[in-house]
């Protein structure tokens, strides 16, 4: 939707009611991903495209409808075997398209998503076609179910797009989660065989990640190939000077005093997610000694996470960054790390079991 954002903002200052045609699902082979728009104002004109032609012209009445009616309407577009010329998608793929108008009610929410500074995501209700922008703290638009908030800014905070089904079986809301953010960073702090690991497990956790190695000779992308980027510098200058946010985790597993002092020094007067330093009971004490007498009060010695990871038992590199992994996650989604067979809390902020498809259910 983005892409039309210069073609939106002119229709707005116009005060102009239109439709945004959006692929909410993609199965097998398609040309757009979920996410891409196409808009169709009230006079006709289109902007955007959705399949690179195959299905636009289908589409386009759909949208001449809508604007109508004022009713969203989904409809999924796929193959047809008996006539590849009829309305579908002759890559063998299946689009689903949700169509819904936008009047100036509806622009703030739109204006708000538009906006290219800071993580934001725009959430429809597929029933309705109610929209609203979400930030990690802010919201335009129409009010959503807490749980639909909670769910929307878990997918924002990991910058995931995709359809969820939200609520309890009487009350359940179906909607489309847009989320206009960059992952969020995982930085690692010394190329060992535990970082290796690690650059698996943050990978698979959604998480950009960075290895930062001050030794030449280790700071080696081969050695470490599920990282995003593997940079040769100093912790502490690297950190000092790279971005990061309330999403940010640090690892540090260089397990040498030189190194760890000074980027831990940094990294807890930061505004990130976490921090966990890797290192024996007897390290942990001396290196906690050095960061007080660096100045380090114990309000921001209280942020570290040391020594680093979940009590799992576990010993090798692999099994370690699974420990780290599990606290990471329940220290950013609050979870007690105790046996769901030792508790009685809901799975999650309402239990998720996953449905078909895109689809994910929550209640």
């Amino acid at each position: 939707m983005r892409e039309l954002a210069a073609h939106l903002l002119r229709w707005h200052a116009a005060n102009a009611v239109y439709v945004l045609a959006t692929v909410v699902r993609v199965a097998g082979s398609a040309p757009r991903p979920a996410g891409a728009t196409m808009a169709v104002d009230g006079s006709g004109n289109v902007r955007g495209s959705l399949s690179g032609g195959c299905v636009e012209g289908a589409v386009y009445e759909l949208c001449r409808e809508v604007l109508a009616s004022g009713e969203p309407v989904r409809r999924t577009f796929g193959y047809s075997d008996a006539d590849a010329f009829a309305v579908g998608l002759t890559c063998g793929g299946e689009l689903e398209i949700f169509v819904h108008r936008i009047t100036p009610s509806e622009y703030p929410a739109v204006e708000a998503a538009l906006d290219p500074d800071g993580p934001i995501t725009f959430v429809r209700d597929l029933d309705s076609g109610a929209v609203c922008a979400l930030g990690p703290a802010s919201a335009t638009g129409a009010d959503f179910d807490d749980a639909v908030v909670r769910q929307a800014r878990a997918m924002l905070d990991l910058g995931a797009t995709g359809v969820r089904v939200v609520g309890c079986a009487d009350r359940e809301r179906m909607v489309f989660v847009e989320s206009f953010a960059p992952a969020p960073r995982m930085l690692i702090f010394g190329a060992t065989d535990f970082a290796t690991a690690l650059c698996r497990v943050g990978r698979l956790l959604g998480y950009h990640v960075t290895v930062c190695e001050a030794r030449p000779a280790f700071a080696d992308h081969a050695r470490m190939p599920d990282a995003d980027e593997v940079v040769r510098d100093w912790p502490h200058r690297y950190l000092r000077r790279t971005k990061v946010d309330a999403r940010t985790v640090i690892c540090v597993l260089t397990h040498d005093p030189k190194f760890d002092v000074p980027v831990l020094t940094e990294a807890l007067r930061l505004p990130v997610a976490y921090v966990g330093a890797m290192g024996s009971r007897r390290a942990d004490r001396d290196r906690r000694f050095q960061l007080r007498a660096a100045g380090l009060t114990e309000h921001e010695l209280r942020r570290l996470h040391s020594p680093i990871g979940l009590e799992l038992g576990g010993r090798t590199p692999e099994e370690t960054a699974v420990a780290i992994g599990a606290e990471i996650v329940a220290v950013r989604r609050g979870g007690s790390a105790r046996s769901l067979s030792a508790t009685e809390r809901p799975i999650h902020p309402g239990k998720m079991q996953a449905a078909a498809g895109e689809f994910i259910r929550l209640r």
